[in-house]
């Protein structure tokens, strides 16, 4: 098996990560003209747990507290900006994201920092094993963010089965 030059692999994985940024970007706008349902808001988190399988190789692995780490700073730090920013409205009885002017702003900034974090990172730890812990990272943000979601979509749909059977 051949091997990559690590230099280029790192450029690879930046433009591929900032190709990635920009397309979610994209899909998030076009998300807001559709109505919010259960299916929409954890479908991302249960396609991502795929990733996981990434594990199986040998080179990616690393110690179970260094994966609980990346998981609590995803989930405490970097889905912050995500729920702060992510709000719902209701029209014509249906529950709609609303459009963030600060939403791609909030995603290129915590791509930047992962970005720098990634360099200090792959310092310590090999490629791949960066690779596997700020999945892990994305993961908890995700997993936190949609989960926030999700308890905000059930608040505002029994408020509105409240509203129908007053």
């Amino acid at each position: 098996m051949g091997s990559i030059n690590p230099s280029l692999l790192h450029i690879g994985s930046t433009i591929g990560t900032l190709l990635m940024a920009l397309m979610v970007i994209f899909i998030r706008l076009k998300a807001s003209a559709r109505p919010v349902t259960i299916r929409k808001i954890w479908i991302p988190p249960l396609g991502m747990s795929t990733g996981f399988a990434m594990f199986v190789v040998p080179e990616v692995r690393f110690p179970l507290w260094w994966a609980a780490l990346a998981f609590l700073i995803g989930w405490f730090i970097f889905a912050y900006p995500l729920i702060r920013s992510t709000n719902f409205e209701q029209r014509d009885g249906q529950i709609y994201a609303q459009r963030s002017k600060s939403f791609a702003f909030i995603l290129l900034g915590l791509l930047l920092v992962r970005t720098l974090l990634h360099e200090f990172i792959n310092s310590y730890v090999s490629i791949p094993q960066s690779g596997g812990l700020f999945f892990i990272l994305a993961f908890g943000m995700i997993v936190h963010w949609r989960f926030f979601m999700y308890k905000r979509y059930k608040v505002m749909t029994s408020s509105e089965t409240q509203s129908l059977k007053s």
